[in-house]
């Protein structure tokens, strides 16, 4: 055999067992997987916890929804909110404000994890007094590119949203029908992926890669702890995806929310408080089960976690990831009717509905989009 042929068919048995290597640790396992993913197991090092300054008057007594915002400098005014009071119970968080400043709204730890750290304060300062009618977590800018609407206006999405509805189907449902920017579409790439990792380090520069690459360890220190009594998988196989809508807006039932202790939300917000700066700059040194340093990537994963911890568990105590799939990204045909009243929309494909929602340009609305939407 010639050399230059012995080379080629070298290279190209090379090649094929490079190529059957990566497709076998790739193939789709045919057992169901189900994970450990029901109990908050983080195991913080800090020394002291932060002190209360999220609770919500008269929560107590309220029979409407509690309506949890999240309010920075940037998103403006809370004006809009003022019409929303006949339907919601407000709890308006100061996210930004300066610890040592008197603000006129609840406040939190830190401003870490973007949304998240409000959120977790609320569950944790009111945990004991979170209505029976449930509770609507949301952003504090009326006008964002991500509020499913067709001009992206948030305070006509909560003038309608039906909450009772929105919570029979499994007790937590975000408030995006529409699959652009979710994980939900099957094209999505699994987050422990050879090709996820491949893309992190084409596109440094992209938190949703560097996001989804640090997944799998953030599911494995949050649910996993020291790893110690611990029963059911809890790493995600190079096949498995969180499907998982954007963007940390969502509804949720006082039972979701009692089926995890105050005790697991205080070690949840310790977990992404423990991976923050200290007040000198540096990272807290807190071991290297803590959430990212990058407050983007740190926020995004907490955005792919709500419909995990809000999810129902098996009788074993496990959360099975198909079901847990189906009820994360429902078509948007019946998240429309049943979230909004718009029903008997044409939608050509289950993520999308004509007329609905399509992402901006540069997923940026106009600087003068509030002016002339007011």
């Amino acid at each position: 055999m010639p050399r230059r042929v012995q080379r080629s068919v070298i290279q190209l048995i090379f090649f094929g067992a490079i190529l059957f290597t990566i497709l076998y640790l790739n193939r789709p396992t045919s057992i169901p997987p189900t994970f450990a993913w029901s109990k908050i197991r983080y195991q913080t090092t800090a020394h002291t916890l932060p002190q209360t300054r999220g609770k919500c008057p008269n929560l107590s007594t309220t029979k409407k929804p509690a309506l949890i915002v999240s309010h920075v400098d940037a998103d403006g005014d809370t004006s809009w909110l003022s019409s929303l009071a006949d339907r919601y119970h407000l709890c308006i968080y100061d996210v930004d404000a300066s610890p040592d400043k008197p603000s006129e709204y609840l406040q939190v730890p830190a401003n870490r994890g973007h949304e998240a750290m409000a959120y977790l304060t609320f569950l944790i300062d009111n945990y004991a007094e979170i209505p029976s009618a449930g509770a609507v977590f949301v952003h504090g800018s009326r006008w964002a590119w991500h509020n499913d609407a067709p001009d992206y206006d948030n305070k006509a999405l909560l003038e309608v949203l039906d909450v009772e509805r929105a919570l029979q189907v499994s007790g937590y449902h975000n408030l995006r029908c529409d699959w652009s920017t979710s994980t939900c579409p099957p094209s999505a790439p699994a987050q422990g992926s050879l090709e996820m990792r491949l893309q992190s380090v084409v596109a440094p520069w992209s938190a949703r890669a560097a996001s989804d690459v640090a997944l799998p360890r953030a599911l494995a220190a949050i649910f996993g702890g020291d790893g110690s009594l611990l029963e059911g998988r809890l790493h995600l196989g190079r096949t498995d995806t969180v499907r998982s809508q954007c963007c940390a807006q969502f509804v949720v039932s006082r039972a979701r929310i009692w089926q995890h202790t105050r005790e697991e939300y205080v070690a949840l917000r310790q977990w992404l408080l423990d991976g923050g700066v200290d007040g000198d700059g540096r990272r807290s040194s807190r071991g290297d089960q803590a959430a990212p340093q990058d407050d983007r990537v740190a926020g995004r994963i907490l955005s792919y976690l709500w419909h995990i911890l809000f999810a129902k568990v098996g009788a074993d105590g496990a959360v099975d990831l198909a079901q847990l799939n189906k009820d994360a990204c429902p078509s948007a045909q019946d998240c429309y009717c049943r979230l909004y009243g718009r029903c008997g929309l044409q939608c050509p494909n289950p993520g999308t509905c004509r007329g609905q929602y399509q992402v901006p340009q540069y997923f940026k609305l106009p600087d003068d989009w509030e002016a002339t939407h007011s």
